[in-house]
């Protein structure tokens, strides 16, 4: 009896040890951060925090959040059983995903950004703008467009080549 409850515990730990590694933190959406700002809305304004700022932030935190880590299981103390091979560390994903709710920047080129920050700091002296990949148009901060399209990514304006500006916006 008592060789089988331990031959059981072991088969347990080895199952344990056995499971692939949690999956590495995912991109927040932009309405998931949109409604964490509108959450603390009246701290957030009386901080001087605009949501696009915030999403733009909260996004790019999340990106760079670490992945949670796990505990090493106990070694057994029966006898040593054959070892199970290790399983194949997890694929992390380069961009976030996409869904119908929150239109996730897609960056395909050199220069383009999947956040603001990424772009400022790559061009300071330049203007940011949100390009579409599908439509070729580019739009500045101050459009309701301004990373919210499907498809897209932040860039420099003077290496937005092969784009053009929304005709219906104002160089800032």
């Amino acid at each position: 009896m008592k060789s089988l409850s331990l031959a059981a515990i072991c088969a347990i730990a080895l199952g344990v040890m056995a499971l692939p590694p949690p999956a590495h933190a995912q991109t927040k959406t932009v309405k998931a951060c949109e409604e964490e700002w509108r959450a603390n809305k009246a701290a957030n304004q009386k901080a001087g925090i605009t949501e696009k700022d915030y999403v733009v932030k909260c996004r790019a935190e999340a990106a760079t959040a670490p992945a949670p880590t796990t505990a090493p299981a106990p070694a057994p103390t029966a006898a040593p059983a054959p070892a199970a091979p290790a399983p194949a560390p997890a694929a992390t994903k380069t961009a976030p995903t996409q869904t119908k709710t929150s239109p996730a920047p897609t960056p395909t080129g050199a220069g383009q950004f999947a956040t603001e920050a990424l772009a400022k700091a790559h061009c300071p002296a330049d203007v940011v703008v949100w390009v579409n990949l599908k439509s070729k148009v580019y739009h500045f901060s101050t459009s309701k467009d301004y990373g919210k399209t499907k498809t897209g990514a932040y860039v420099c304006e003077k290496e937005a080549e092969g784009f053009r500006a929304a005709k219906n916006e104002k160089h800032p």
